[in-house]
């Protein structure tokens, strides 16, 4: 981003941005921000991920940097998954959006029921 006056998100933030709020990120750093866990934990936790979007998911927020897999030396061996110091940051600002969202949720709606009212008008409905 550039200055406080001047809103553009270039190119390496946007792919950022939507590697850590896509769809199941949320999701995973929630989970792992309350403790570390094994892949089947997240599974368990967030029952409608599938396991290839959950790999695909651990596998951006690792190279991110933002969770960390350690071996486990079990038998079987296993993979636990844990945040990382720079993920912890991302705590914050997900809360402030969190709040935004849920504050402004009813003008949100309305804007929604706007939307939809005057597409169906349009379309002749």
């Amino acid at each position: 981003m550039d200055t406080a006056d001047e809103f553009r998100i270039d190119l390496p933030h946007r792919e950022l941005l939507d590697q850590i709020l896509d769809k199941w990120s949320l999701s995973v750093l929630n989970e792992l921000c309350e403790h570390p866990c094994r892949f089947n934990e997240l599974r368990r936790a967030i029952p409608q991920v599938t396991q290839k979007s959950l790999t695909a998911t651990l596998r951006r927020l690792e190279r991110n940097g933002v969770i960390e897999r350690e071996i486990v030396s079990t038998r079987p061996v296993a993979v636990r998954y844990r945040i990382t110091p720079l993920g912890k940051t991302l705590r914050h600002p997900i809360d402030v959006l969190l709040a935004w969202a849920s504050r402004n949720m009813p003008a949100i709606e309305r804007a929604r029921e706007r939307f939809e009212t005057r597409e169906e008008e349009e379309a002749g409905f």
